[in-house]
Order: structure tokens, then sequence, then C-alpha cells
């Protein structure tokens, strides 16, 4: 599993610094790690949206993993609190067979507490896939499953 999440306020939504930002990559090359982790890299608009990446337990990502009769069930989990854009009616999780994979994209807007400084936005990207798999150039490729949940941030 790895998960890009890219920050930004509104300062990278056009101009220069919006050509930085969609030039930043949506795949990495996965580090060789446990079962049990996910690459995870965060890009930050404050450093030009360079690449920073960890490993973390698969527990700490925002997304339901069931393996059951041969097949992954893959469903990112939108907690409450990032309810804008609105949600109303999600896409049905995915079903990976061995050797698939799927790019998941999710975007969020939020305020600060009291509207003192301007939004910031995620765009936050899963990509996963259900081995064997090689790790080398896998998520540089074309997924088998493209699910695209950004909505309007304004």
């Amino acid at each position: 599993m790895q998960w890009v999440r890219i920050s930004l306020t509104k300062e990278s939504r056009g101009g220069e610094s919006a050509a930085r930002r969609n030039a930043a990559p949506i795949g990495f090359p996965l580090p060789r790690a446990s079962r049990s982790l996910a690459h995870v890299v965060r890009m930050r608009e404050e450093d030009g949206f360079q690449p920073h990446d960890t490993l973390e337990d698969l527990g700490k990502v925002d997304v339901q993993l069931c393996e059951a009769e041969g097949r992954l069930r893959v469903f990112p989990r939108v907690q409450p609190l990032f309810a804008l854009p609105p949600r109303r009616r999600r896409l049905p999780a995915v079903r990976l067979v061995p050797g698939q994979w799927v790019r998941w994209q999710l975007n969020y807007r939020f305020s600060s507490a009291l509207g003192i400084w301007d939004w910031s936005y995620w765009l936050d990207t899963f990509n996963i896939a259900y081995g064997p798999v090689t790790t080398d150039l896998l998520f540089f490729g074309t997924p088998d499953f493209v699910i695209d949940e950004q909505g309007p941030v304004r």
C-alpha cells in the first residue's frame, strides 16, 4: 500500500505554484518492506512539493482492507471531520484479485477553527495492490481500477 498526500493552500491553486503542484507524482517506487507497513509519501506547498516518505503501520492509514475468498476488499474511510466536499453517496468498495491494483483519490478542504487563516487543501491518493506484484515500478503503470472521489472545493 502507498498513500500519497499533497497539502496546499489557495496559493498553489494558480500560477507557478499550481504548475509545481500539478507536476507532483501520485505514484512512487515501493521500498522493500513488510506487508504490514504502508509506504507514506507527503508533499507540502511549504517545501515546493518535494516528496518525503516514511513507512507506517497499516493500521494508521484510513483504508478498510478485508481479505476474503481470494480477493482484497479496499475502501478508504472518510471521517465526518473531513466533510468538505460533501460526499452524500460514495462509490462502492473495490475487490481486487491477485495481481491487480487500484488508485483511489479523495480531496478535502479545511478552514481554520475561527476562520482566521485561509483555506487549506489535501489530495490523498491511495495506491493499493493485491500481491504477488513486483514493487519496482508498480504504481507508475495503469491501474486496474481508478476511483476518483474528488469533489468541488472552490
